[in-house]
Parts: structure tokens; C-alpha cells; sequence
């Protein structure tokens, strides 16, 4: 796995500790295992005797994790799997927190042939669950203009959907776009370069926009978002790290719905934020967003 993966860093460790409220004998899920960072500290937390039921669809992950949460023996049970599949697991269980971050973690970014990052060269893949087909070079390479500018604009929230849309659609006209660099590059033609930005590259929410696609990321969130809450056992929390506008929105919307209905009560009014030495020390922390609700 090499050095590399162990740069992977728990974002706002101190925040979703306190908001889980972890103590001994209580059950959690961590239903995004990532590198097992926030699964570790919850098992520390709730030492000797708390549990942890482990959730991750991501196989290069799941053994990062796996082997780190190695020494909590049978306080872990670690499953291959979407977090949708959270009621089907659990059955007639109910737990005390859950926790989902919803953030790509270093395994995946650093890992060049999984696609996800245009910093170096890999092939259009973008899959978290590589158990799956659809790639995001079949999306790039087979659907019609105006799927791929509903894509763009939809997931990215971008306002060149519409040019990298006829871009993408041009250049794989002479050659099939296979690679993150050809995408990166017809995206940066597509954008006028006064509108480049010099803190976040251009190809950024296309890249987004795809992904989000690939895993049915949105949907995804929707769905636990509304079962996710009937797995608390009364007084149980849910905490979500969010890291673009769209997740988050769905989150608050969600929150604020079922607290209006009685089911949840939200503990952050507005979403917590990392703190500047947090963001310094992390880079890749400075767009979450966390937001936690109980049941009442």
C-alpha cells in the first residue's frame, strides 16, 4: 500500500468525538471506514467495551482499515459495503451514533489508476465500489451532449457546463477520452483562461460532477438520510461531514424537515467549520462541514 496512504487525516477528530458522545457500552457506526482515522478514536473512546460496526465500499480502503483496527479484536465488525445497506445490516438493531464522512480520503486521491485525481496521469475510472461497471469514461464517451451538460451543471454546479459539454463531445469525436490529463486539458481549453482560478483549478467541478455520478453519490446520501435516523436508539446521534454545497444542502434540508416532524432535534444550528490550525495543518479539511442531529 506504501507510505503514502498514512497521510490520510481524520477531519475535525476533537468536534465529531464530542458530537458522537462516545462512551463505553454504547454501539456506533462509522459508515465510511475511509482509512479507519475516526473508527479508531471511537473504539479508544468507548474502550472496553464499546462497539463499532464498520462500513466501507471501497476495497483499498476496507484493508487500510482493516488492518489498523486490527488490535480492538472483536469490538469491530467490518462489512464491504454502501452505507445504504445500514438497515439491512443492522435488522431489528438500533445504535447510539452514526457517523458518515462523505469526503474522498487520500487512499483514493494519491492512488493514480483510480481516477479520481487529475494531478497525475490515470485512467477515467472514478469508481468507489470497483465491484461496479459504470466508469467515468463511459459516462465522458457515450452519453448524448445534452446528458453530459445536464451532468455538468447538475453535480458540478457549473456555469461552462454548456462549452465543456461541446469540448468533451468534439475532441472524442476524433479520439475516445481515457485518460484524467485529456479531460483535465479539454476542460481547461473550454473554460477562457481569464476565468481560471488561481485557487482551485478549473477542472475541479467536472471532475466532481462525474464522480458524484459514477457512485450515485447524491442519491446515495438521500437514502440513508431518510432511514438513517430509524436506526437510533432515542437520544442517538447522527453526525455528517460534508465537503461540497450539494451534500450539505441535502443535509440541512433533511435535519430541519425531521426536526419539524418531531423524529430529530438538530445540535448544530449552523455547520461547524475546521478551525484555522486545522485547515493549515490539513488542507484538504478547509470545505467540510459538519452537522449533527439526535433522535428525540
Amino acid at each position: 500500500m506504501g507510505f503514502k496512504i498514512l497521510k490520510h487525516i481524520p477531519v475535525m477528530m476533537e468536534e465529531v468525538m464530542n458530537f458522537l458522545r462516545c462512551e463505553p457500552g454504547r454501539t456506533y457506526v462509522d459508515a465510511t471506514l475511509g482509512g479507519g482515522g475516526h473508527a479508531s478514536e471511537i473504539l479508544r473512546r468507548t474502550a472496553p467495551d464499546g462497539v463499532l460496526i464498520g462500513m466501507e465500499w471501497d476495497e483499498d480502503a476496507l484493508l487500510v482499515a482493516s488492518n489498523r483496527l486490527k488490535p480492538f479484536g472483536e469490538r469491530v465488525k467490518i462489512f464491504h459495503e454502501n452505507f445504504i445497506s445500514l438497515p439491512i445490516l443492522l435488522k431489528n438493531e438500533s445504535v447510539d451514533g452514526i457517523l458518515l464522512d462523505l469526503g474522498l480520503s487520500s487512499i483514493q486521491i494519491e492512488k493514480e489508476a483510480r481516477g479520481f485525481s487529475f494531478k497525475g496521469e490515470g485512467p477515467l475510472d472514478m469508481r468507489m465500489d470497483q465491484r461496479t461497471n459504470l466508469t467515468a469514461a463511459d459516462l465522458v464517451n457515450h452519453l448524448s451532449l445534452k446528458e453530459l451538460e445536464f451532468i455538468l451543471f447538475q453535480f458540478g454546479e457549473g456555469r461552462w457546463a454548456r462549452r465543456i459539454a461541446n469540448a468533451i463531445v468534439h475532441e472524442r469525436e476524433r479520439d475516445p477520452i481515457e485518460t484524467t490529463q485529456r479531460l483535465k486539458k479539454i476542460v481547461h481549453a473550454a473554460i477562457p483562461r481569464r476565468f481560471h482560478s488561481r485557487r482551485i483549478d478549473p477542472a475541479t467541478q467536472t471532475f466532481q460532477a462525474f464522480r458524484i455520478r459514477v457512485n450515485d453519490e447524491l442519491e446515495n446520501l438521500r437514502k440513508i438520510l431518510e432511514t438513517g435516523w430509524t436506526l437510533l436508539k432515542k437520544g442517538g446521534r447522527m453526525c455528517i461531514l460534508s465537503f461540497h454545497s450539494l451534500e450539505d444542502r441535502l443535509v440541512k434540508e433533511t435535519f430541519r424537515k425531521l426536526e419539524k416532524e418531531g423524529k430529530m432535534h438538530i445540535l448544530t444550528k449552523k455547520p461547524l467549520t475546521p478551525s484555522e490550525e486545522e485547515r493549515r495543518r490539513n488542507p484538504r479539511s478547509r470545505s467540510a462541514k459538519l452537522r449533527c442531529a439526535e433522535r428525540v
